[in-house]
């Protein structure tokens, strides 16, 4: 295998179709046709995602269209190898930076012609297909589930295309916990050889066989592109669909003619940012054709332009590299989005991560992104100090605020067994009392009925502390009326007990008047008939009355 010089003079000519299909709200694929690079990505994970993840694997790889490394096919494969894998740290950078683009990956399929030779990167489900002498040859191998099951022997490529996991990647770029590694191939080039690297938009609905007739028949590159994509569409492709046609052309005297000249296309979403692409390569750059729907032969003639044969169309944008844009005044500052493009001292702008200066600047970038994550940490953690902080003296001053207020209160309790006057209200705060006792009365606790003992317990609150006081004695007055009216309603025993020996005494005195009348009359009478018996002779009978 050679390693320096061409055996043979081989160039390479391509162009790219892409199309967003008819369900897809975006296009999710990217695709770059040059001289040298032919390169197809099929991104992944949602609507701020696949398209990110495919524009940064295309600027990932640009800069093996420009980079001169003297015909070392080796170097060439080292160089493409390392190139996705940037793109796969890239990718997972810019995940764990912007969240929402978490779970976004894309496939890459791409193409280096260098010395007579095809150098071939492959990972994903994305496919290359190579057309000589006639025979289309399928030269990727799809790293999904489908395709295991194809190789396990228990499916097969008919039924892939209808399996419900068709659509399951095993091996991509990107925020996964997948080995980045793509495969790498080496195979000899040869003149007229035709390559076809297309997303699985195309494949999953269009035969290999149909593939290869129509890759065959159309000899015109574009027209190829066109009706493919076209074709995929028709026979009713949901996904997004992207197709590179390259040519390889042998160039017997280089020197006898001018070799035709290309402008580079980039299709689908990386073509959003042509100008840090044409910065890499310090070409111009150009959106790639959109699909047509004319396909009559005027209509085709109509649609061809001047220069180098391609067909123009009225959406196409071409950007110039930064030089040119600084010259017209058009110059924005390069920007890749993760691989960072370093401008050498002969003018030449490259964004090659194996270039010494492109190194120095990927460090500076990760140095800067370091510092700027732990100015972030750092702030972070003091904006959490100063929240706390200030909660602390938020409920410090809450705490206090209360605490002044329930000092302008009053209200009666129970204290010691006598009514006792608090000042602040009867409840704590985060375990601190917020009263405290003032003085007390004479007033005992157990002397009060019931329903006010159960009051005094919750506390009876009043407004001031000459309030608290005369309620108190309102207190003390209601307490000794009740008891004085208790007092008055309970029958006087020793004044009864008086009346009555005061009644009886009367009585008493009374029979001893009538005695003493009632005697001095009998004895006047007994003296009267004494005498009268006596002279009778019947003195004796008398007298034993007298005495009984």
């Amino acid at each position: 295998m050679p390693n320096s010089a061409a055996s043979q003079n081989l160039f390479l000519y391509s162009t790219t179709v892409s199309d967003v299909g008819t369900v897809r709200s975006n296009n999710q694929d990217s695709s770059f046709a040059g001289g040298h690079l032919a390169a197809i990505c099929d991104g992944m994970g949602g609507h701020a995602g696949g398209d990110t993840a495919s524009t940064i694997a295309i600027r990932s790889l640009a800069h093996l269209e420009s980079d001169d490394v003297d015909g070392d096919i080796q170097a060439v494969a080292r160089m493409l190898e390392s190139s996705v894998i940037a793109a796969h740290d890239a990718i997972v950078g810019k995940a764990k930076r912007e969240r929402k683009l978490s779970g976004m990956g894309t496939t890459v399929t791409a193409v280096v012609l260098v010395a007579g030779y095809w150098v071939l990167a492959h990972i994903g489900d994305s496919r290359a297909y190579l057309l000589r002498d006639g025979k289309l040859t399928r030269m990727t191998h799809d790293h999904s589930y489908v395709q295991h099951l194809i190789d396990m022997g228990r499916i097969s490529e008919t039924e892939a295309k209808s399996h419900p996991q068709r659509n399951v990647v095993m091996r991509v770029l990107g925020d996964f916990d997948i080995d980045p590694r793509p495969d790498i191939a080496i195979r000899k080039a040869h003149p007229a050889d035709r390559w076809m690297l297309c997303s699985d938009g195309l494949t999953g609905v269009l035969a290999d066989s149909t593939i290869e007739q129509v890759m065959a028949d159309c000899t015109d590159q574009e027209e190829c592109a066109q009706q493919l994509v076209g074709m995929a569409l028709k026979a009713g492709s949901t996904d997004n669909v992207s197709v590179v046609i390259a040519d390889a052309t042998l160039a017997l005297d280089a020197d006898a003619f001018e070799l035709p000249h290309q402008t580079l296309l980039v299709g689908g979403a990386a073509s959003g940012s042509l100008e840090p692409i044409a910065d890499i390569v310090n070409e111009p750059v150009a959106t790639a054709p959109a699909l047509r729907a004319q396909t009559s032969p005027a209509q085709k003639a109509a649609a061809l332009s001047h220069g180098d044969g391609r067909h123009t169309d009225a959406t196409m944008r071409v950007v110039q590299p930064s030089t040119v844009r600084e010259e017209t005044g058009e110059r924005e500052m390069p920007d890749t989005g993760e691989i960072p493009v370093v401008q050498k001292a002969d003018g030449r702008i490259t964004a090659d991560p194996h270039d010494p200066e492109v190194v120095r600047a990927i460090r500076r970038e990760q140095d800067k992104q370091r510092k700027a994550t732990s100015t972030k940490r750092r702030h972070g953690r003091l904006a959490t100090i100063l929240s706390v902080i200030l909660a602390i003296a938020l409920a410090a001053g809450a705490a206090a605020g209360a605490y002044a207020w329930s000092q302008t209160r009053y209200y009666l309790g129970a204290g010691d067994g006598v009514i006792a006057i608090y000042q602040g209200v009867n409840t704590d705060l985060f375990g601190f009392k917020l009263s405290h006792e003032v003085e007390q009365t004479d007033i005992a606790v157990d002397s009060l009925p019931q329903s006010w003992q159960e009051q005094l317990a919750q506390g009876i609150a009043v407004d001031s502390l000459d309030e608290a006081r005369t309620h108190a004695a309102y207190i003390r007055d209601e307490r000794d009326k009740a008891a004085d009216d208790t007092k008055a309603d309970e029958p006087v025993v020793g004044a009864a007990d008086d009346a009555a020996g005061e009644q009886a005494s009367t009585r008493k005195d009374a029979g001893s008047d009538d005695a003493k009348t009632d005697g001095s009359s009998d004895g006047s009478d007994a003296k009267s008939d004494t005498k009268t018996d006596t002279k009778t002779g019947t003195t004796d009978t008398g007298k034993e009355a007298d005495t009984q």
